[in-house]
């Protein structure tokens, strides 16, 4: 019987009457990148959290190297050799990199009175070097880049020498050159004989650096597959228990113009950017992180101050930009981060859906409670929210499914302008083509549409036209057979000599 360096078999947990995860089985050897592939509430996050130790199974067995490990808290799991690298990285910005390397288990002195800082120091120092020489073990985490920050997690878990290492969506926020050094660790821990467990939606990563996937659908493992046999579509036909039809882009673009920006910015974040945006147009925008996209949007959104320039919606100036003059002039904004910057995570779908114009579910200072449920119930069963719960706290959906309500909060709003900031972020393939069916719809519908995305199949995909941004300006506006791959990657990286 072939051993594994990790094997979890029969894993089962269950929320009152509900099955998060049935009998799942799942392996992954030495020096193997596993990919934990599923639609969002397919039971990944469930299964990495009993590893873990963060929750503990109903039922089923976890060995490491052939022993039982009785996995009941974090503790236990580090003490076992396993780490978790999170999605919204663990650390305190004001500490400096080392610190954080040792948070909650600092080498002491003296008998365990004193910190040995220096000890830490070059602990730190001798890890980081194998992985990246320019991380200063002093330097504050805060002034690292996001890159940086997530290889002082994986040189965390080396201190414990981790022999798994689950990565959570570990590419969220990653530029791609970031990715690429990322993948050139992944392929030095695979040489120390890591197992690897890999978790994301972008297929283009799990076919680069993974080589087995464990498929989930419904709480329950579907299959595993080697990922040299398979394709994109074979894969995400076992994810979602049925064949994605590919969608070609269409267009509804009008000549009407609706979104006008003039000469906007913002110091050097956003330097002055002109562009408009006709009724039924998908415009994107595409650039390396940093590039200042969402600087931008935000600018237009009126979330942060301008230093220059003007928005004009149907002609119409917007005096004082500012949150509430832009949602009143019908521009309404689907933020990158949608738990810290778009939900109340705590309140109701209704709640949330109804913010931007709850003055319209109000008369005498009192909620008209009916009206709003009406109007949510309507918007929410239009747009397929899965359940259909309007009561039910926005937290408890997955990411597509808030999404969906905060588009729907901006259609009930009856906004002429929608500004979406990387709207398929943390959400599965399945959902994503959905949100993309969605955006199309509010197009044919006639509304004005910028999308922000750091994912160049997206922005092909859904787009009129694309404005390729770098160092806080438009660097080229690319239409029709100019809108390729090669196209937005040489602009975002490189100076534009001759605008097209």
């Amino acid at each position: 019987m072939e051993r594994y360096r990790l094997s979890m078999q029969g894993m089962t947990k269950i929320y009152g009457n509900v099955a998060a995860i049935e009998g799942v089985n799942f392996t992954v050897q030495g020096g193997e990148v596993h990919a934990l592939i599923g639609e969002n509430g397919a039971g990944k996050s469930t299964l990495l959290n009993i590893l873990s130790g963060v929750r503990e199974a109903n039922a089923g067995e976890i060995q490491v190297d052939g022993n039982v490990i009785s996995m009941k808290n974090p503790l236990a799991a580090r003490q076992a050799g396993i780490a978790m690298i999170h999605q919204e990285l663990q650390h305190v910005p004001e500490l400096s990199v080392a610190q954080n390397m040792f948070l909650g288990r600092p080498l002491t002195k003296y008998k365990g009175m004193f910190v040995n800082k220096k000890g830490q120091y070059d602990r730190a120092r001798t890890i980081l070097k194998q992985l990246d020489p320019s991380i200063d073990p002093d330097e504050p985490i805060k002034n690292l880049k996001v890159a940086q920050q997530q290889i002082v997690e994986i040189a965390r878990a080396l201190l414990d020498e981790a022999k798994i290492i689950a990565m959570d969506e570990p590419t969220s926020s990653l530029t791609p050159t970031e990715f690429d050094r990322l993948a050139e660790l992944i392929a030095d821990l695979k040489s120390m004989n890591v197992a690897i467990i890999y978790v994301s939606h972008k297929m283009n990563e799990i076919f680069r650096i993974c080589d087995r996937a464990t498929i989930m659908r419904d709480g329950r493992q579907v299959g595993v597959v080697n990922i040299k046999d398979e394709t994109e579509e074979s894969i995400v036909s076992k994810m979602i228990g049925r064949k994605l039809e590919k969608v070609q882009h269409q267009s509804f673009m009008s000549e009407k113009e609706v979104l006008k920006v003039e000469g906007l910015g913002r110091g050097t974040e956003v330097l002055p950017a002109t562009f408009c945006v006709h009724a039924g147009e998908v415009l994107g925008i595409a650039g390396l992180v940093g590039s200042g996209r969402t600087e931008l949007l935000k600018l237009v959104a009126g979330i942060d101050s301008k230093t220059c320039g003007d928005v004009y919606v149907n002609g119409q100036l917007i005096q004082n930009l500012n949150v509430s003059s832009a949602v009143k002039a019908g521009i309404g904004l689907v933020p990158e981060d949608r738990k810290k910057e778009g939900i109340i995570k705590q309140r109701s779908v209704v709640i949330n859906m109804a913010l931007p114009k709850m003055h319209n579910f109000t008369r005498n200072g009192f909620i008209q409670k009916g009206k709003m449920d009406d109007v949510a119930f309507q918007v929410m069963s239009d747009l397929k929210l899965r359940p259909l719960d309007i009561e039910k706290p926005i937290g408890l959906l997955s990411g597509g499914n808030q999404q969906k309500v905060i588009i729907g909060r901006w259609i009930a709003a009856d906004t002429e302008v929608f500004l979406f900031d990387e709207p398929t972020r943390g959400i599965d393939i399945g959902a994503k083509s959905e949100i993309y069916n969605l955006i199309e719809r509010l197009a044919k519908e006639g509304k004005a549409i910028v999308v922000v995305s750091s994912e160049m199949q997206e922005i092909m995909r859904i787009s009129d036209r694309v404005l390729v941004m770098r160092e806080g300006k438009i660097a080229v506006e690319l239409k029709n057979d100019d809108i390729t791959e090669e196209n937005i990657a040489q602009y975002a990286i490189n100076e534009v000599v001759n605008k097209k």
